[in-house]
């Protein structure tokens, strides 16, 4: 037995990505280049960490489950958009559109808890490096990303359960191109109080306390670089800093994007477009960011090429 809504709606439309015909080969040609860069690239950033063991530590460690996160999020969001480019058909199953909830949600708030980890990771690096090892054993590391994991299920899960209690109106035009909680809450007849409730609390906790986590962890690390007596340990602990923030900066930002646009803008396919974004852009730049910016992930990449002929 599948998912049943109190209404028997079968179906929401998703937005078309584009009204000309001339422009969807076109634009499936270049989200599906997105799709396979991103998905290679994360692939080579798994397997280079899995094959070098000097970067078996806790950093690479969750980089390691980022790219993994990274892949997840990408395939849950592009596939469905490229189908319906191909098939010229923006319908998506209400359970299917039910799923695509639950796991943009799971792997959007597990990305965000990732980076709040790593940034706590540099913390502890930087700030009590004769404890480091102590601090961030394989332990901690693990029942982070599996409280991390535990909460992202569960906040899904929550979330997908009252969208299930809501009915819908005849108007089930959802103005993204992928289903999103807060859009298809948007479109229920009933009354959404708790979902938007829920909502908001997901927002502070997976949002709020991450960049909470995260200012406070680089206030303390700026903090502690500023009186190191040495410049070149200064640039040491910037460097290893440096691919992090990027990473932070293009998340959050494209985040933030799609909050402004939806504030300022009535525009819903500028909206459309800037969530596409968020959902794919970060996603493709990290391995980029990692490998170009990272000395130790440069130096593994190339023994990793010298033992493949692939990357002759």
């Amino acid at each position: 037995m599948g998912p049943r809504n109190k209404t028997g709606v079968s179906q929401f439309l998703l937005m078309e990505v584009t009204e000309d015909p001339e422009l969807q080969l076109f634009l499936f040609i270049l989200f599906l280049s997105i799709y396979l860069v991103t998905i290679l690239g994360n692939l080579l950033i798994i397997l280079t960490v899995l094959s070098d063991s000097h970067l078996h530590t806790p950093m690479y460690f969750f980089l390691y489950n980022l790219s993994f996160t990274d892949i997840c999020l990408s395939t849950t969001t592009i596939t469905k958009m490229l189908v319906n480019i191909h098939t010229q058909n923006q319908s998506i199953p209400y359970a299917g559109c039910l799923t695509q909830i639950y796991f943009v949600l799971v792997f959007a708030s597990l990305e965000s808890c990732l980076l709040a980890a790593m940034a706590y990771d540099r913390y502890v690096a930087i700030c009590h490096p004769l404890r480091y090892t102590v601090i961030m054993n394989s332990h901690i590391c693990g029942q982070l990303i599996l409280f991390s994991l535990f909460i992202s299920i569960l906040d899904a899960l929550l979330h997908s359960l009252m969208v299930l209690q809501l009915t819908f109106c005849t108007d089930l035009q959802i103005p993204l191109f992928f289903c999103e909680v807060v859009q298809v809450i948007k479109l229920a007849c009933s009354d959404a109080l708790i979902n938007n409730i829920l909502i908001y609390v997901a927002t502070s906790v997976f949002g709020g306390i991450p960049v909470c986590g995260i200012i406070f962890s680089y206030v303390q690390i700026v903090s502690s670089v500023l009186r190191m007596p040495s410049v070149g340990g200064k640039y040491k602990a910037f460097s290893t800093c440096g691919s992090h923030l990027s990473v932070v900066s293009l998340f959050y930002g494209t985040g933030l994007g799609v909050y402004i646009s939806s504030a300022l803008t009535n525009s819903s396919r500028k909206t459309a477009v800037v969530s596409m974004m968020y959902t794919v852009v970060p996603q493709m730049m990290n391995p980029f960011i990692y490998s170009l910016r990272n000395r130790d992930m440069k130096g593994a990449l190339r023994k990793l090429s010298s033992k493949i002929p692939l990357f002759f």
